[in-house]
């Protein structure tokens, strides 16, 4: 009868360490896991849902998000929209729990593309950055810089990397 209790208790022991190592294991995959995923995917996980951002600027920005890809997100599904850089996001509330793997569509589709179409549309915009803002027409889109016309015949130059977001002008 000993016999059994000491076999009992040194297979409750086993069963305990296995379950213990079990539960690590599944704990590392899952930080290796999380450790993978990109701010983007989050970001483009939350399409349809009302986000808030603070930018590099100290500003924020509210909205539902439309449209997102690996280096910009498009806030506003009514009334005036908002582009901002994903580099210009300091911090982001209000992401659903899961994460949504990136097409490779939106890994490919860069802020110049976002911003090319704004020039093709004629847009006039408000291009913020952290030394202010100049609103106007996106006239050239170059590899890093875009030209803003601000009246006709004067435009300035704005390096891509200052860009905190560029806002439909109302």
């Amino acid at each position: 009868m000993r016999w059994n209790d000491l076999f009992a208790d040194l297979e409750a022991q086993m069963s305990a360490a296995e379950r213990a190592q079990f539960q690590t294991e599944v704990q590392d995959l899952t930080r290796s896991e999380r450790a993978g995923i990109e701010l983007a995917a989050r970001l483009v996980s939350a399409k349809g849902r009302t986000i808030g951002l603070t930018l590099t600027d100290g500003e924020t920005v509210r909205g539902v998000l439309v449209d997102a890809a690996a280096q910009w997100l498009l806030l506003g599904a009514t009334g005036p929209q908002t582009l901002v850089p994903v580099r210009a996001i300091a911090l982001v509330s209000g992401l659903p729990p899961r994460t949504t793997e990136l097409t490779e569509v939106e890994k490919r589709l860069g802020i110049g593309h976002a911003l090319r179409a704004l020039a093709r549309d004629r847009a006039r915009v408000i291009v913020d950055t952290v030394a202010g803002s100049t609103a106007g027409l996106v006239g050239v889109v170059g590899a890093d810089f875009i030209e803003v016309s601000t009246t006709v015949g004067a435009s300035v130059a704005v390096p891509m990397a200052a860009i905190t977001r560029v806002r439909a002008a109302g």
